[in-house]
């Protein structure tokens, strides 16, 4: 429980709505736990009682009014509890997924290469529904089962006492504590397959995450079969822990009424032999009964706790992740930059103990086209995503124009940095809107003139609608080649004093590569450029190459300098000819 209540201040925003929500339920539990074993009590005996006097009409009509006006005020009470607490549910929900988002948007790249993204949306929907569904559950019986329970004892107490003393007292409340133990047994079983059905679920869904991102490659090599057996394998996982847990959830009821029945049948056994009244031992049979309600709620409300904390647990996975790549309390402001871009003594990690990238120094001035060559994993990427600070040096500094990195806010700092990557991602929106992305206050005259800049503007008016097309996800319905140029578009649009090419033609056809070609030219024209070549024709026009291998840049210079001292380049570049 203590786990849960630091998010009770989720209810703050509809606090005035939850008050009221509580008020309902105490109205509702003083008319469940009271109103029914007075009646009993009461009522009826005026109505049944062979020694009761004559009842005139309008007394005769009082006393009938009064199961009515109980229904009726627990029913309206009960009705305005469960909706105000449900209206309160799901803007705990969402503000709970909101924060959820909002905290991945800030999290490093190094926490989602650890992450499945399925596993992530499944805590995203599923955990924060389950917690979201326990955060209401207990806000909306914490206070009606216990004013329940407390009325009805009251009663009983009452009652009994008045009847025989204390023990009689004892003897209908002597089962009561019995009851704890079913709970606490069955919710200590529920939490541990609470959390398995909770991992499953994530395992579920990073499968059919993984299936619906490789749809076109399933097909092409035939899996089709055996991504119908990995999904049946994780969903008949997922059932048997499901059933599991209904196994302990749904045992619950059956165990108190079991042990609440024994406790009625001795206060059965013990009043027959007391001789206590009929319409007495009415009343505190309803009150016992009135009673024990409560308690099987309250331990159901226990269950839903535990299910609560296991998704609770997973949601915290990703609320309390460590934010590395963040603002400095007191950032240097900055405005439009130069490009020079410096490392020095620069080291950087994925993993402890397997450098990435190992000491490097070196300076690119500002204005330069410098292209990174080297083989599969020799660390182009990796110093390509220190400049934007997608990931922190393990050792060293990164400047630009002489400021660190580090000492810039995140925003200033990528401002001034363009990216267009080998695979262009568009969301699914307009592609107006998905070009504002490179600027969102340019104008339309601004838009239209980046996409003429990037040869995309002819195909954007043949389609159908023109720059109001909406796209599908991830440009799915565009080709490879017009995705690329309003990738390309966005980077005219952005205008930034640096540009990371990592390259953006490799997937191209001749001639959309010819296109997005001409199109670098005025694009890079007095901006620093890293390109990451993996085609040494993309490189022709570089005033500046890096050599990576290993990690070390082993060598820096023009092409034909290059060509003539290195090894490693000449080896690479006479391979791609040869091929």
């Amino acid at each position: 429980m203590r786990r849960l209540l630091p998010y009770l201040a989720y209810l703050k925003p509809v606090r005035g709505h939850f008050i009221l929500a509580l008020l309902c339920a105490l109205i509702y539990g003083a008319a469940n736990g009271v109103g029914f074993p007075y009646m009993v009590d009461k009522v009826l005996p005026k109505i049944f009682e062979p020694t009761a006097a004559r009842l005139t009409g309008l007394e005769l009509l009082l006393l009938a009014l009064w199961m009515p006006t109980v229904f009726t005020v627990r029913g309206v009470s009960g009705y305005f509890n469960t909706y105000l607490i449900q209206y309160c549910g799901v803007r705990i929900l969402e503000a709970l997924r909101l924060d959820f988002f909002r905290k991945l948007q800030v999290l490093p790249l190094s926490f989602f290469q650890r992450q499945n993204s399925g596993d992530l949306m499944s805590r995203a929907l599923s955990d924060a529904n389950q917690l979201q569904h326990t955060l209401t559950a207990l806000s909306n019986e914490i206070f009606k089962q216990p004013a329940t329970l407390i009325g009805s004892i009251g009663f009983l107490v009452y009652k009994a006492y008045n009847e025989r003393g204390i023990i009689l007292v004892l003897v209908c409340m002597a089962v009561i504590p019995l009851c704890v133990l079913p709970i606490r047994f069955i919710g200590k079983k529920l939490a541990r397959r609470a959390k398995q059905v909770q991992s499953e679920l994530g395992s579920a869904s990073d499968v059919l995450n993984e299936n619906l991102s490789a749809a076109r490659e399933i097909r092409a090599f035939g899996l089709e079969e055996r991504e119908v057996g990995r999904f049946s394998a994780v969903t008949g996982n997922l059932i048997t822990y499901q059933m599991k847990a209904v196994k302990y959830a749904k045992a619950l009821n059956p165990a108190i009424e079991i042990i609440s029945g024994v406790g009625i049948s001795v206060t059965l056994v013990y009043a027959y032999r007391a001789n206590i009244p009929w319409n007495s031992f009415f009343a505190i049979l309803m009150a016992l009964y009135a009673s024990y309600e409560p308690i099987k709620k309250l331990g159901a409300l226990s269950n839903d706790t535990r299910r609560g904390v296991a998704a609770l647990d997973r949601l915290e996975m990703v609320l309390n992740a460590p934010v590395d790549i963040a603002d400095p309390a007191q950032p240097v402001t900055v405005g439009r930059l130069q490009g020079k871009v410096a490392f020095n003594n620069v080291t950087f990690a994925y993993k402890a103990g397997a450098p990435a990238l190992r000491d490097v120094t070196l300076s690119i001035p500002a204005g330069t086209t410098c292209a990174l060559v080297g083989p599969s994993g020799a660390g182009k990427s990796t110093f390509a995503n220190l400049v934007p600070r997608f990931y922190d040096a393990t050792q060293g500094t990164i400047s630009i124009d002489d400021i660190d990195v580090r000492a810039m806010r995140l925003a200033d700092l990528r401002a001034n940095i363009a990216l267009v990557s080998q695979e262009a991602i568009l969301f699914k929106d307009t592609i107006y809107n998905n070009l504002l992305l490179g600027r969102a206050d340019a104008t339309e005259n601004e838009v239209h003139q980046a996409a003429r800049d990037a040869f995309a503007d002819d195909f954007i008016r043949s389609l159908p609608h023109g720059y109001d097309t909406v796209v599908g996800e991830r440009g799915a319905t565009l080709s490879g080649g017009q995705r690329q140029r309003i990738a390309l578009a966005r980077a005219f649009l952005r205008n930034a004093p640096i540009l990371v090419l990592d390259e953006a033609t490799s997937a191209l056809d001749s001639e959309s590569e010819a296109a997005i070609q001409q199109a670098l030219k005025k694009l890079v024209v007095g901006k620093t450029v890293l390109i990451i070549a993996h085609r040494f024709s993309t490189i022709r026009d570089a005033s500046m190459i890096l050599v990576f291998d290993r990690g070390h840049v082993t060598d820096c210079g023009s092409h034909a300098e290059l060509y003539a001292r290195n090894p490693l380049y000449k080896a690479l570049f006479d391979g791609q000819n040869q091929s």
